[in-house]
């Protein structure tokens, strides 16, 4: 028993220590203009996907809509996309495989996915949850937008 929780105590510890993973960032223009959470296009939804913690700080997750990367998060990070409305999977990198959630977008609407990072048995996992709009614009508040891997298309599905 005292040996697991050392061997937590240390893994958590290694999380915090290793350092911060960085991505690249969007303007402060783009990130204010996100953050104002005004309509999507006509036609369009509207999606966040949010990382507003620090635990795990060192790991970075591939995040991905439709099979399609968006980018990779890192602490206090956050992603928006415009889809077609719709039943869509949302998949974030974890330890062993995938983690995802499939969500019904309607048009016109802003939607907030939270990603959160969790204990691994080697390194740490991720999640994903759909939250409100009101805890969803308050995390998002929280984070800096991040740039979207070069060649995603997934507003076309």
């Amino acid at each position: 028993m005292l040996k697991k929780i050392i061997t937590s105590i240390v893994v958590i510890a290694s999380l915090h220590l290793t350092g911060c993973a960085s991505v690249p960032m969007a303007s402060v223009d783009t990130d204010k203009a996100k953050k104002s959470f005004s309509a999507p296009s006509e036609g369009k939804s509207g999606l966040y996907v949010y990382r507003n913690s620090s635990f795990g700080s060192a790991l970075k997750k591939v995040v991905t809509i439709d099979g399609v990367i968006i980018g990779e998060s890192a602490p206090n990070t956050y992603f928006y996309k415009e889809i077609s409305p719709g039943t869509h999977v949302i998949s974030t990198e974890s330890e062993f495989s995938d983690n995802q959630i499939s969500v019904e977008f309607q048009k016109g609407v802003n939607y907030f996915v939270r990603q959160y990072i969790k204990m691994g048995v080697f390194v740490g996992g991720a999640g994903l949850e759909a939250v409100s709009e009101e805890v969803g614009k308050k995390g998002v508040l929280e984070c800096k937008m991040a740039l979207e891997s070069p060649n995603t298309n997934a507003s076309s599905k």
